[in-house]
């Protein structure tokens, strides 16, 4: 004979660390000779639990596996491990936004105005966020946007540096210069138009919202943050270059 339990979780807290803490309280009880348990019977949680638990081990594989094919991609692209790298922290970068993104997600303070007498956290259904399975498909779509940004950058400034062959650091600065006011402007629309293909997303309700929120919340945070590889991918180019300029001229 089989008896099923069901029970939901208040919101904001992860369903695995409810089943996690409800196996703890049950154990404690059973510890304690509160709760006794009859030979022969068992209990055991099921459910959304276990696929989320499943999902979590295939995620342990994927998301590192997408993270070594981005690298051989870039890799094969410039034929350069140093330019690869730079390239690469876009990646480092739109991570550590997308993390910000769900932590503004659970500040109360957050969007916390009205706009033409519509709240915001209200309308971008702001809410506490857990890493659950969506979250994490997420930031593997994040991961293969934010090095878009970084590829059109870098493959310019070699193509400037192949052309103007500079020998000396005003050469290279100038010619990181050059490279980069001929390509922030379609860096930034790449960006600006992705950042608006997800607002509706964000701003969605009924069915799926609440799956879709949580995809869209990192790729969001991450490609406003990783603005910053249009001057961070540049700069490390210079440095790169300079370097190899000092070592040459030893």
């Amino acid at each position: 004979m089989i008896g099923y339990v069901l029970f939901d979780k208040i919101d904001g807290f992860a369903e695995v660390n409810v089943v996690e803490n409800a196996q703890a309280v049950i154990q404690e009880k059973i510890d304690s000779g509160e709760l006794v348990v009859p030979k022969g019977i068992t209990y055991r949680f099921t459910g959304t639990y276990e696929n989320q638990l499943r999902a979590e081990k295939t995620l342990s594989i994927v998301v590192p596996l997408a993270l070594v094919i981005i690298f051989l991609i870039l890799y094969f692209q410039f034929k350069s491990v140093s330019t690869s790298l730079m390239v690469f922290t876009g990646i480092a970068v739109a991570f550590a936004g997308g993390f910000l993104m769900i932590w503004f997600y659970g500040q109360d303070w957050f969007l916390n105005f009205g706009f033409f007498g519509e709240n915001l956290r209200d309308l971008f259904q702001i809410r506490p966020i857990n890493l659950s399975v969506a979250v994490w498909v997420g930031f593997i779509a994040l991961f293969g946007i934010a090095t878009d940004d970084g590829v059109v950058m870098a493959t310019y400034l070699t193509q400037t540096f192949d052309r103007n062959e500079p020998e000396n650091k005003e050469e290279i600065r100038d010619s990181i210069v050059e490279a980069g006011e001929k390509r922030i402007r379609p860096c930034l629309m790449t960006t600006a138009t992705t950042i608006l293909a997800l607002l509706p997303i964000l701003t969605s309700t009924g069915r799926g919202s609440d799956i879709m929120i949580p995809m869209a919340i990192p790729s969001f945070g991450g490609m406003v943050i990783a603005l910053m590889t249009l001057f961070v991918v540049p700069v490390l180019f210079s440095w790169k270059k300079e370097f190899a300029l000092k070592r040459r001229n030893k």
